[in-house]
C-alpha cells in the first residue's frame, strides 16, 4: 500500500510530504483547490508521460516520490523479472530535469516507463469517472468474471501455451512458404542435381586428364626424343654407358693409392648405377609409347564434359562443382524432406492445441460457474446504490477460436430498469448508473484480487442522500482488504473515513500554491460541516458533522 507520497516543484506545489495508512482515506478540498493536482503527480510517479509544465520553477527539477509498503503482494518474481532489488517497502522516484527529460528510479534503480507501468498495475488502481468507460471493454469484463472464478493460474497456464501455439504456427507457415518457394525451383535443382550426380567428378580428375591428353597429342614427338635419347645411352662407340664404363675402369685403377681417388670412383659408379636406372626407364617407356585414338576422344569428351559444367555454373575448378553439387543436393533434399517436417510440426501443433482445448475447457467451466454468483453479488449490491431493478444477463460462449485469455466469447448485457430490454451497457446504462455499476465491480474485484491500493476520484459525483451512505459503506468494506483513498465531495462519505485530508491553496506574496494536510478530529468536525453547510458554518450544521463522525 501507499505509505508516503513526496511531491517537490510540481504545478502548483512547491514542497510537500504526506503519510498515509492502510484502512479508508478520504481527500477533500473545494473545486479547484488541486486534488487533480495530486493524482497528476501519483501518476507521474507511476510512469505516466511529462513535459515541461510539470515543473513549477521550470529552473528547479520536479521529484515526485511514492513509499509502498509490498511485503504481503507476493511481488518478489515480478521484481526478479525485471532485474530489480525487492524491498518491503519500495520506494519509486520520478524527476523531471528542466530541459524536459525525465528520469524513474526503483529503489534507487533506474527503470524504463514502461516497467514503471507494469508495476503500476500490480500496485495501484486509480479509478476516475470516464474509468467507467472500460464497462463496455471485453477484456476487462473477462477480468471481472475471471477474478471471481479464480481463474489466475489457468489463464497463465493457457497463455504460455497460446504463446507456444502462436510459435509453433508460425513456424509451419514459415515451412510452408520456403517448401511453396522450393517447389518453383525444385525440377530444375533436381535436374542439375542428377547432372552433376551422373559426371561423378573426382577432384584431381581434370589435372590428371589434360596431363595425359597433352602426352597423347604430342606421341610423335614423344617416340622420336626418346629413340635418340636410347641411342646416346646404348651406342657401342658413343654412348654414355660405354663411356661410364671405361671411366669406371680408369679410375678404380688408381683408387687404392689415395682417399681422393677412391671417393672418386665411388662417385662415378653411383653416377653409373643412375644412368643405368635412367636407361631402363627409357627404354620402358618407349616401348609403353603407344598412340590410342579412341583414348584420346574419351578423354576430350570427358573434358568437355567438365568445362561445360564449369560454364553452366560458372566456375573454374571441379572443386567448386562439387560445392555446387552439394548445395544441390541439399535444397533437392530439403523439398522431398520437407513434407515430412510440416507434418511433424502439424502434430506438434495438434499436441499443444489439444493440451490447450483442455485448460480453455477449465476456464470455460469456472467462468460459467462464476458467473451467477458475480450477477447476484452485482445486482445485491446495485440495489443497496438506489437501482433496485438493475439486472445482468451475462453469458460464456465457447468458440473453436483461440483467444489470448481462452476461447469464449463474453455476452455481458444490462437493464436497469423493470421490464426493460437488455442491452451493452455503453448503451443502456447512464453516467451515474455507470459509476454505481463500477464501483459494485471493484468491491466484488476487491475480495477477490490481491491489490495493495485503489484510489476513488469522485466516483460519488451525482449521487446524495441514502445512496452516498452505502457507497460509503461498500468504501469500508473494500477497505478491510486493501487501501482505498476516496477523493469525494459528499460529507456523508468523507465522515467515513479512517483518515482525512484535506488540499488546499493559499497565497504567499502574490503566489498560489496548493497544499495537503492531514486532519486532526476537531478540523474533520469542521471540514465535514463546511461541506454541509458552506463557508457560513452553522451550529446545525457542526451538530450534524459529529453525528456523521460518530
Amino acid at each position: 500500500m501507499l505509505t508516503q507520497l513526496s511531491i517537490n516543484n510540481y504545478a502548483l506545489i512547491d514542497s510537500l510530504s504526506i503519510n498515509f495508512s492502510s484502512g479508508l482515506s478520504i481527500i477533500t478540498g473545494e473545486t479547484g483547490a488541486g486534488k487533480s493536482i495530486l493524482l497528476g503527480a501519483l501518476g507521474l510517479v507511476l510512469g505516466n508521460r511529462a513535459d515541461l509544465s510539470s515543473l513549477k520553477d521550470t529552473s528547479q527539477k520536479c521529484i515526485v516520490e511514492a513509499k509502498m509498503a509490498i511485503a504481503n503482494y507476493n511481488l518478489e518474481d515480478f521484481f526478479k523479472e525485471v532485474d530489480l532489488d525487492f524491498e518491503a517497502e519500495t520506494i519509486i522516484r520520478r524527476e523531471i530535469l528542466p530541459s524536459g527529460k525525465s528520469r524513474a528510479f526503483v529503489n534507487d534503480t533506474p527503470v524504463t516507463l514502461s516497467v514503471l507501468n507494469e508495476l503500476k498495475n500490480k500496485l495501484i488502481d486509480v479509478h476516475s469517472q470516464h474509468q467507467t468507460m472500460e464497462l463496455s471493454d471485453n477484456a476487462f469484463q473477462f477480468s471481472i468474471i475471471d477474478a471471481l472464478a479464480k481463474n489466475k493460474n489457468k489463464i497463465d497456464s493457457y497463455k504460455r501455451g497460446f504463446l507456444q501455439l502462436q510459435q509453433l504456427e508460425k513456424e509451419l507457415k514459415e515451412l510452408e512458404h520456403i517448401q511453396k518457394e522450393a517447389n518453383k525451383q525444385y525440377d530444375y535443382n533436381l535436374h542439375l542435381f542428377k547432372e552433376l550426380e551422373e559426371a561423378n567428378l573426382k577432384v584431381d580428375e581434370q589435372e590428371d586428364l589434360e596431363e595425359r591428353l597433352e602426352k597423347l597429342n604430342n606421341i610423335e614427338d614423344i617416340k622420336i626424343n626418346l629413340s635418340e635419347a636410347l641411342e646416346i645411352s646404348l651406342n657401342e662407340e658413343i654412348g654414355i654407358q660405354n663411356l661410364l664404363n671405361s671411366l669406371e675402369n680408369r679410375v678404380s685403377k688408381i683408387a687404392s693409392f689415395s682417399k681422393e681417388y677412391q671417393q672418386l670412383a665411388e662417385r662415378i659408379t653411383s653416377v653409373k648405377i643412375e644412368i643405368d636406372d635412367i636407361v631402363t626407364e627409357l627404354e620402358d617407356a618407349n616401348e609403353n609409347v603407344d598412340f590410342n585414338p579412341n583414348e584420346a576422344e574419351e578423354i576430350n569428351d570427358r573434358l568437355q564434359l567438365i568445362y561445360n559444367l564449369q560454364k553452366k555454373h560458372t566456375v573454374n575448378s571441379i572443386q567448386e562443382l562439387l560445392v555446387v553439387f552439394e548445395k544441390l543436393s541439399e535444397k533437392v533434399q530439403q523439398v522431398e524432406s520437407a513434407e515430412d517436417t510440416i507434418n511433424k510440426k502439424k502434430q506438434e501443433i495438434h499436441s499443444v492445441s489439444e493440451k490447450l482445448d483442455k485448460v480453455a475447457d477449465l476456464i470455460t467451466k469456472s467462468r460459467t460457474t462464476a458467473i451467477p454468483k458475480l450477477t447476484k453479488e452485482l445486482e445485491s449490491l446495485l440495489a443497496d446504490l438506489g437501482m433496485q431493478n438493475a439486472r445482468f444477463s451475462i453469458k460464456v460462449k465457447p468458440t473453436i477460436v483461440y483467444f489470448s485469455n481462452g476461447k469464449d466469447n463474453l455476452e455481458f448485457l444490462f437493464s436497469a430498469n423493470k421490464g426493460g430490454n437488455f442491452g451493452e451497457l455503453k448503451k443502456v446504462a447512464s453516467g451515474g448508473e455507470l459509476s454505481r455499476i463500477m464501483l459494485s465491480v471493484k468491491k466484488v474485484l476487491s475480495e477477490n484480487i490481491h491489490l495493495p491500493t485503489i484510489i476513488f476520484d469522485e466516483i460519488d459525483t451525482g449521487v446524495s442522500g441514502e445512496v452516498s451512505n452505502k457507497i460509503a459503506a461498500i468504501m469500508q468494506q473494500m477497505s478491510n482488504h486493501m487501501q482505498v483513498v476516496a477523493i469525494t465531495h459528499l460529507p456523508q462519505i468523507a465522515a467515513k473515513g479512517n483518515n482525512h485530508y484535506k488540499v488546499y491553496k493559499k497565497e504567499v506574496k502574490g503566489v498560489t500554491t496548493t497544499n495537503l494536510k492531514q486532519l486532526s478530529n476537531e478540523e474533520r468536525i469542521v471540514e465535514i460541516a463546511e461541506m454541509l453547510s458552506g463557508k457560513e458554518i452553522s451550529e446545525s450544521a457542526l451538530t450534524h458533522a459529529k453525528e456523521l463522525l460518530n
